[in-house]
């Protein structure tokens, strides 16, 4: 039927057009014809697989096609791109995930998938899909948070990373983290890294690397802006002052740049090594 009809989520049973404006994306309900309308409220519709089907199940791993939506997060740059269905998201990505925010990111684009809206999926009830649409809604109006960061180097030229499991990923991550009101650089991160690493008797040194890191967790998108210092000690015995399990951190390594440019573990900035290599 949205094949005959050139328009998305044109079945009459489908509720995307209806969720999409209880949940207070569009002003109005709108029909599937006035689809093009979205984009002057800053949103865009498009296909994961182009192939006409009577359903997600009849698709193949053929009919996705990943590198076009990366091309799309690449071109035009969104905030978030939400998948409307499972299947959507398993069938370009090749794994299966849970409704809500995704740990994968296409560059700074976050990824989010909603409930099926067609109604095969008439099982999950109509409050239930309207409530991961509202979600969607209030996560993608993100939160603007200053943070510092320490690249702490011993002498072995090695720097400290904390193991983070967040969003059913696994990340290694610098000792830091949000600065508080009225803080300036060197409060914050005396702070983080007497809580974090025990670290009291400490330089603070230059900025080596500043970035806007895109933290896409509930219940809101995160605009991170990160500034790291270098901080130099000859050894140092890792010994926190808080829970850190509780911030979803359960290890620590020291890694040499070497180590890094060949491990297959996800870690944060990705140019650590290279900021190794220029001390």
């Amino acid at each position: 039927m949205s094949a005959a009809a050139n328009a998305h989520f044109a079945n009459p049973r489908n509720d995307f057009w209806r969720l999409l404006h209880d949940a207070g994306f569009t002003p109005r309900r709108l029909d599937p014809h006035e689809q093009f309308d979205l984009l002057a409220l800053g949103y865009g519709v498009t296909n994961a697989a182009y192939r006409t089907t009577p359903g997600s199940g009849d698709l193949k791993r053929g009919d996705f096609d990943a590198s076009r939506i990366a091309e799309v997060a690449r071109e035009l740059t969104p905030r978030a791109i939400a998948f409307v269905g499972k299947e959507a998201y398993r069938g370009l990505f090749g794994e299966r995930p849970e409704l809500g925010p995704q740990g994968r990111m296409l560059g700074q684009t976050c990824l989010f998938v909603l409930p099926s809206t067609s109604p095969a999926n008439a099982a999950v009830p109509y409050d239930v899909r309207l409530e991961s649409f509202r979600s969607l809604r209030t996560w993608i109006e993100p939160v603007d948070r200053p943070a510092v960061r320490a690249l702490l180097v011993d002498r072995e030229r090695r720097t400290l990373l904390f193991r983070w499991h967040v969003g059913g990923h696994v990340w290694w991550i610098t000792p830091g983290g949000g600065k508080e009101p009225g803080e300036d650089d060197e409060t914050a991160l005396r702070r983080e890294l007497r809580e974090e690493v025990g670290l009291t008797d400490v330089t603070i040194g230059d900025v080596v690397h500043e970035r806007l890191n895109v933290l896409p967790y509930p219940p809101r998108i995160t605009l991170q802006q990160e500034r790291f210092h270098l901080v130099e000690v000859d050894e140092l015995q890792v010994a926190p002052t808080v829970d850190l399990v509780q911030e979803g951190v359960f290890a620590h390594r020291w890694w040499t740049a070497e180590e890094l440019e060949a491990t297959e573990e996800r870690f944060s900035p990705l140019e650590l090594p290279a900021l190794l290599r220029a001390l």
